[in-house]
């Protein structure tokens, strides 16, 4: 990373927390008073639209689109690629009202998480496996009926650029489960906000929204067999976009939400 690169990020960096912790400090005292909707917008897609803004004119990571056609009008599960923190903010502030899957101890943060417990998250108990895919379940389902889109990351965990991870069943089972298509993303943001370390590099993330997917059926096979072609349908659209080759397999990763 050149010396003017460090610099921008260094610059990004300090940007992002300082905003950060001052619109969680404000966000506890407003958005109590708000409805979901208004309070959605207020406390997380106004700020993760500034950290998308900030990584762009900042660090030069700017971002295309294609796909958006594909959309469906009624909020459904997200299942999308997960490579770095990049894509977390972009969907949030990309979809609303948007409700993800987080770590429990997340809400126990202060002012973050006292922030983040007001916006309806699936909160998950990630040392007990069983009990993460029933409130996956549970709380994903509630959520749906609310009229929010569900965002799961299947890789469970941040895969590395040119890798991909196994996919879990939790989301296409809540899917399944509640009638409703799940919504495929592909992207290559690994390759300019990296897994690991605190670099990033100037360039455009290619976002690929795929077509909605439904199931052909019911029970675990239709779940089953309805990942497996949102799990084809990424890998490809990762090898189209040139983050992961052709002869990748599948790696194993330590998923909560198999």
């Amino acid at each position: 990373m050149s010396p003017v690169q460090s610099l921008r990020t260094v610059l990004f960096y300090l940007l992002l927390s300082s905003s950060s912790f001052v619109w969680c400090i404000i966000s506890v005292f407003v958005a109590p008073f708000l409805p979901f909707r208004a309070r959605y917008r207020f406390v997380v897609q106004a700020w993760c639209r500034s950290a998308v803004w900030l990584a762009k004119v900042v660090a030069g990571i700017k971002y295309e689109v294609t796909g958006a056609e594909n959309i469906p009008e009624r909020p459904c599960v997200i299942l999308a690629k997960h490579q770095s923190t990049w894509e977390t903010f972009f969907l949030c502030a990309y979809f609303e009202p948007l409700s993800q899957v987080i770590k429990r101890e997340l809400m126990y943060v202060p002012f973050f998480g006292w922030a983040l417990s007001m916006l309806k998250p699936i909160a998950i108990d990630r040392s007990n496996p069983k009990a993460a895919l029933k409130q996956l379940a549970q709380q994903g389902r509630t959520r749906l009926e609310q009229g929010a889109w569900v965002l799961v990351f299947p890789e469970g965990t941040r895969i590395p650029d040119g890798q991909i991870g196994k996919f879990s069943r939790g989301g296409t089972a809540l899917a399944v489960n509640s009638n409703l298509p799940v919504l495929p993303i592909a992207h290559n943001a690994g390759q300019f906000w990296p897994k690991d370390g605190w670099s990033k590099k100037p360039g455009v993330v290619q976002v690929v929204i795929g077509p909605a997917m439904y199931a052909e059926g019911e029970g675990p096979r239709a779940i089953a067999n309805l990942n497996d072609r949102v799990f084809e349908w990424v890998s490809q659209a990762q090898c189209q976009i040139g983050a992961l080759s052709p002869q990748a397999e599948a790696v194993e990763t330590a998923n909560d939400l198999a």
